[in-house]
């Protein structure tokens, strides 16, 4: 599946202007163009997958590994950095922006800007216990679906 006007396929085809920081055969990682702190990267497979839902587990684990390598990397790197946020956004509800899927690595430090606000609270016993087993039901229906 490939997208003709998707800016990251751009970039893995050498097409489009990028900062890039790792490559391999099956992900790519470069600089964002609008960083929350400098050395936001961000992990995309070569592959064009719009979503969770379009990308193979295998490409996922690397773009996991590549990811999990960077934060580390950014702690040596001389940058202001003392802690690491992973962030993928799957679908517009959850504030995907760019539909290729790709996994942010934001160095962190206190005192900066960015934020994720929610309703921390903790939640009931049963309502918890409900949603695991719906989360399970989900788990099986994907094993189900593999073979």
């Amino acid at each position: 599946m490939a997208s003709d006007g998707c800016v990251f396929c751009a970039i893995v085809r050498g097409e489009a202007d990028a900062s890039i920081v790792h490559e391999d055969e099956s992900v790519i990682a470069f600089m964002d163009l609008r960083p929350v702190n400098p050395g936001h990267a961000l992990v995309v497979p070569r592959a064009h997958a719009e979503g969770l839902e379009d990308l193979q587990e295998d490409i996922g684990v690397q773009v996991w590994t590549v990811a999990h390598r960077l934060g580390r990397a950014l702690r040596r790197s001389g940058l202001r950095c003392e802690g690491v946020n992973l962030l993928l956004a799957d679908g517009e509800a959850a504030f995907q922006e760019v539909f290729h899927v790709h996994l942010h690595v934001i160095p962190r430090f206190a005192g900066d800007a960015f934020r994720i606000g929610a309703d921390w609270r903790v939640d009931e016993r049963e309502r918890l216990d409900r949603t695991s087993a719906a989360v399970r039901s989900g788990l099986a229906a994907l094993d189900v679906a593999r073979h």
